[in-house]
């Protein structure tokens, strides 16, 4: 085995990005289905389910770049990679209300954003 670096190529190709994103919203919805605020804070797996989801959909808006910004100006996108970066590494200091509110107050917009800027990209639009 070498002890050769290869370098590979990034290719982050926007359609997988938000195909990606809108799978995980898509799970999140579907775990939290019936659920009412103090049942999901109650359910480990499916709070562990979610928050692996979120960190999903943030690493998806990292790979994303200057790109999310055009293809959905409306969307808070320094707050989404930041969600990520304080799920994977501040874990211990993110609060069950910051969940909830992501998932409730903050995922259908996005939901619908990524829809529109994923039809927009089948139909041929660049998002610049």
């Amino acid at each position: 085995m070498s002890n050769e670096i290869v370098a590979v190529p990034s290719s982050h190709d926007p359609t997988v990005c938000l195909a990606d994103m809108l799978e995980n919203i898509e799970r999140i919805a579907s775990y939290v289905a019936g659920l009412n605020r103090d049942e999901f804070q109650g359910d480990g797996r499916t709070r562990d389910a979610v928050e692996r989801c979120l960190e999903r959909i943030c690493e998806a808006a990292f790979r994303l770049g200057d790109q999310a910004a055009r293809l959905m100006p409306d969307q808070p996108w320094g707050e989404i990679r930041g969600m990520g970066n304080r799920l994977r590494h501040g874990y211990d200091r993110v609060t069950f209300s910051v969940i909830w509110h992501a998932v409730q107050d903050e995922l259908p917009s996005l939901q619908a954003d990524v829809r529109c800027a994923l039809a927009q990209l089948e139909a041929g639009g660049t998002g610049t």
